[in-house]
């Protein structure tokens, strides 16, 4: 897979605080990249340096071949950018806003495409202050698609947006891969990360403690699956010699098997051969947020 990101030991300061400490990582053509990690871990400030819009204290960035520093002209005419705090007047129409953007751009596809695929045409003459979250949201998208960009970085894209909204977020970045472009996504939602990213950067403390994709993280870090069910039979202990399982919880009628591999079918058959079929059983993954407390020791939230 061709390479479109190449960071090596990037490290920024601030005074004394190092907010970017060593981090290396890799993004490849046409992948949705996410860094994941709490408020102040230093997300915002690597995908920032990559953008040119902050200059790091030591490491090499490259961004389609180019360094965001003594090629940020370049650069920035090649990709796109939704940042944490966008703005623009209240009282600018959507379509003017996505007119004046296009005219900034020499090879920018017609302004009014764009609107449609976004779903705006029927806010064409709407203010931004009449706009609701999910709408601003895709009109800031549709803006930094005004280039056509190979790349595009976006910062906390769903922040504060309610959850119908946000799932309709989600359908726009999938989209923006869809149609080509590699997508480079900071968030702090763990269901964000597992359902959009290819592969997922966990950063804490301003360093990249792990990286795969979701289901990788989990495998790796997050331990055993369990297998949940009920029933009133007394004796379960048989259920410790079956293949796969390394223990076995009670709680009243709740009962909690953890296992690895294919755990789910080898107690389902030995219960079904001792003759409990048990009508709520199910197998309970590990999440991305068990991943998080198992390498940091914290929750994203602490």
């Amino acid at each position: 897979m061709k390479k479109i990101i190449e960071v090596e030991h990037l490290r920024k300061v601030y005074g004394a605080t190092v907010a970017v400490d060593d981090v290396s990582f890799e993004v490849v053509e046409g992948e949705i990249f996410g860094l994941l990690g709490p408020n102040g871990a230093g997300k915002t400030t690597t995908v920032e340096c990559l953008q040119g819009l902050r200059r790091p204290d030591a490491g090499k960035l490259r961004v389609l071949g180019l360094d965001p520093q003594s090629d940020g002209r370049e650069l920035r005419r090649r990709i796109g950018s939704q940042l944490q705090d966008s703005a623009l007047p209240d009282r600018m129409r959507v379509w003017e806003a996505l007119d004046l953007f296009s005219s900034f751009m020499p090879n920018s596809p017609d302004w009014r495409i764009t609107m449609d695929q976004w779903g705006l045409t029927e806010k064409r003459r709407s203010s931004l202050s009449r706009l609701s979250g999910g709408q601003r949201q895709r009109l800031f998208v549709a803006l930094a698609l005004a280039n056509n960009p190979k790349v595009i970085f976006l910062d906390e894209m769903t922040s504060g947006l309610d959850p119908a909204a946000r799932h309709t977020a989600w359908d726009l970045i999938r989209a923006i891969r869809d149609r080509g472009t590699t997508v480079v996504m900071v968030t702090h939602f763990m269901d964000e990360a597992e359902r959009l990213c290819d592969r997922l950067g966990i950063v804490d403390s301003g360093r990249l403690t792990a990286l795969d994709t979701p289901q990788g993280l989990i495998s790796t870090y997050a331990g055993q699956v369990r297998v949940v069910f009920s029933t009133e039979h007394a004796d379960l202990s048989w259920l410790q010699g079956v293949p796969h399982v390394s223990r076995v919880n009670r709680h009243g009628p709740r009962v909690e098997v953890e296992g690895t591999g294919p755990v789910l079918a080898r107690v389902a058959a030995a219960l079904v051969e001792r003759g409990v079929v048990p009508t709520d059983l199910r197998l309970e993954q590990p999440s991305l947020e068990d991943v998080f407390l198992s390498i940091t020791g914290h929750t994203i939230q602490d």
